[in-house]
């Protein structure tokens, strides 16, 4: 997930994208062989994640391919608590509180709702459970992913990190900023996001979560397809829909 000065790393959902191994990138480039049966299934798979089961029906029943990464996507959406209706863990809802003054803060700056802000902060952080570390192995507090390029003269932590290439979710390494606290990382958040006019469509957009996800994946947030739709649907969970 890259940008020109930041990228985003999403290991709690890296499985949920077909990773190299499983996938060689220069063969999913024309339309048959493998390459278009690829596409379909991608295609396949991009809907049952966005709709569910309601997007299915008939002759458009997903293929054995389809099942597999659907199951995939679902085991790994579960996992960082992106989907199903049970309220947030313990330790979720912990993390949560951890940050809340924070991400009001954040969202009062970026025209949005709390709860955008702390999904957004969730979705890259694995509820706070996999923050990026430092050399010597305490917490970067970059709960946003957010890279060190030439322009930041902070402290930098090298870490390794998941960019999507034509499609295929690549292991890489990276230098991301280094926070002294958590309060600092939200400001320097919503500075980045305010600074970037690529951003702009995510800014303002209140309470509408996919409007927001939808702004910033516009901008190049992220390099992972499916972002926007897990993000919004994060953000709509804590919002309290489904």
């Amino acid at each position: 997930m890259r940008h020109a000065e930041f990228t985003t790393s999403i290991p709690a959902l890296a499985a949920a994208t077909p990773t190299a191994a499983t996938r060689p990138a220069a063969a999913v480039d024309g339309s048959t062989g493998f390459g278009g049966t690829f596409g379909q299934v991608q295609n396949e798979v991009a809907d049952f994640i966005q709709n569910g089961d309601a997007g299915l029906s008939g002759s458009a029943q997903l293929s054995a391919e389809g099942r597999m990464w659907a199951a995939r996507s679902q085991q790994a959406a579960s996992a960082a608590g992106i989907v199903g209706d049970a309220d947030a863990s313990p330790d979720q809802q912990s993390f949560l509180d951890s940050i809340a003054p924070w991400a009001r803060e954040a969202a009062n700056k970026l025209g949005v709702a709390p709860e955008l802000v702390s999904a957004h902060a969730a979705l890259e952080s694995g509820w706070g459970q996999r923050p990026l570390k430092n050399s010597d192995g305490s917490s970067t507090n970059n709960l946003f992913g957010i890279k060190a390029g030439s322009a930041w003269h902070g402290d930098v932590a090298e870490s390794a990190t998941t960019e999507y290439v034509g499609g295929a979710a690549l292991k890489t390494s990276a230098r991301f900023r280094s926070y002294p606290d958590q309060a600092s990382a939200f400001r320097d958040y919503a500075q980045m996001l305010t600074d970037n006019p690529r951003f702009r469509g995510a800014l303002g957009t209140g309470s509408d979560a996919q409007a927001f996800a939808a702004g910033l994946a516009k901008g190049g947030y992220a390099t992972d397809p499916a972002y926007a739709t897990k993000l919004a649907r994060l953000a709509s969970k804590l919002q309290g829909g489904s």
